[in-house]
């Protein structure tokens, strides 16, 4: 798995270095150079806010279920979670398994509960997603004239990402519904294999049951929805807000409407599960949008290579600082489950 990852990021990393040739190095140079140093301090400051506030929107869910956690450990093993979905190539999704099996042994609590408030707090960010989306859609058809294809391509991803999230939703609030879902996905197990089947039935089907219950309890909590769901546009703003002040480092003044449709689009990007993080596909389509917009080539690369070193390998590298101290031992029992 680690070689896989490993060959992978390196793969990712060619691709951004090819289109960094195409581009010209000493172009891209040129334009960080005439950067104003304070813009990216502030830029970097807009990112330790961020942490802070996912960190407060997972505390709302873990404290409607009871789990008793301070804020200070529940910090360092969202950034363990953040990390691992950079660096595997599991649709930005790898880290929460990571974050709950923390979370669970930390707190003492079952690790159903603990999963529970994991999915919440990333379901919280799915209404802003939604709502930018469609924004997006709009914008990308008046102002960034991409091909016809893409735009549908769009449109067909927006459509399945509500699909699923519905289907997701629905599945948490009735039990007949979630049960037959499981016992679905059990027959399919059974098909591959019984041996599987036979060891994972009971426990899968009493895990969900956990997670249903849970789930009933966070959506039934007014605070989870008053305050999540306002905290997670806060936080979708501050992240456009962190790359519209990355293109102020370079002297561009670069239309907001523009930052937040790329922002998306990337965002759609990053959840493929092909690349690490989307590395090098992530970078190579925000490059290529900011170009169709009208942004010069080398300052679209510039503000791409400065945005994602902060958002991307910043939040990697902190979080790999702590995974001997948090999550060593939940990506070795993970590993074993696999």
């Amino acid at each position: 798995m680690k070689h896989k990852t490993l060959l992978l990021m390196v793969v990712g990393v060619a691709v951004l270095g090819l289109m960094v040739i195409i581009i010209g190095p000493e172009n891209i140079e040129s334009a960080i150079q005439q950067s104003n140093p304070w813009y990216l301090v502030l830029a970097v400051v807009i990112q330790l806010v961020i942490y802070g506030l996912w960190t407060e929107r997972w505390k709302i869910t873990t404290s409607s279920v009871d789990i008793s956690i301070k804020r200070r450990n529940l910090l360092p093993m969202l950034l363990v979670g953040l990390a691992i979905n950079n660096l595997t190539p599991s649709g930005r999704g790898g880290g929460e398994p990571v974050r709950a099996y923390i979370l669970g042994k930390y707190s003492n609590s079952p690790t159903e509960n603990a999963f529970a408030t994991v999915i919440a707090d990333r379901g919280l960010d799915t209404f802003p997603f939604i709502a930018l989306a469609v924004l997006t859609i709009i914008t990308a058809i008046l102002y960034i004239n991409l091909p016809q294809w893409m735009v549908i391509t769009l449109i067909v991803c927006l459509a399945i990402l509500i699909i699923l999230f519905v289907v997701g939703l629905y599945m948490c609030i009735n039990r007949e519904f979630g049960d037959k879902t499981v016992k679905w996905f059990l027959r399919f197990v059974k098909r591959i294999s019984s041996k599987w089947h036979n060891k994972i039935e009971h426990r899968t089907i009493n895990a969900v049951e956990g997670f249903q219950d849970s789930m009933k309890v966070m959506i039934s909590d007014r605070k989870v929805l008053l305050y999540g769901i306002p905290l997670s546009f806060v936080i979708w703003g501050l992240e456009i807000l962190r790359v519209y002040v990355v293109f102020l480092a370079l002297n561009i003044n670069a239309p907001v409407e523009i930052i937040a449709a790329v922002f998306v689009i990337s965002t759609l990007i990053g959840m493929i599960p092909l690349l690490p993080g989307g590395l090098g596909a992530v970078d190579g389509m925000m490059i290529l949008l900011y170009s169709y917009a009208g942004i010069s080539p080398s300052v679209s690369a510039a503000a791409t290579l400065v945005e994602r070193l902060i958002s991307y390998w910043m939040t990697s590298i902190i979080g790999m600082a702590i995974m001997p101290y948090y999550g060593a031992d939940a990506m070795e029992k993970l590993s074993k489950k696999d």
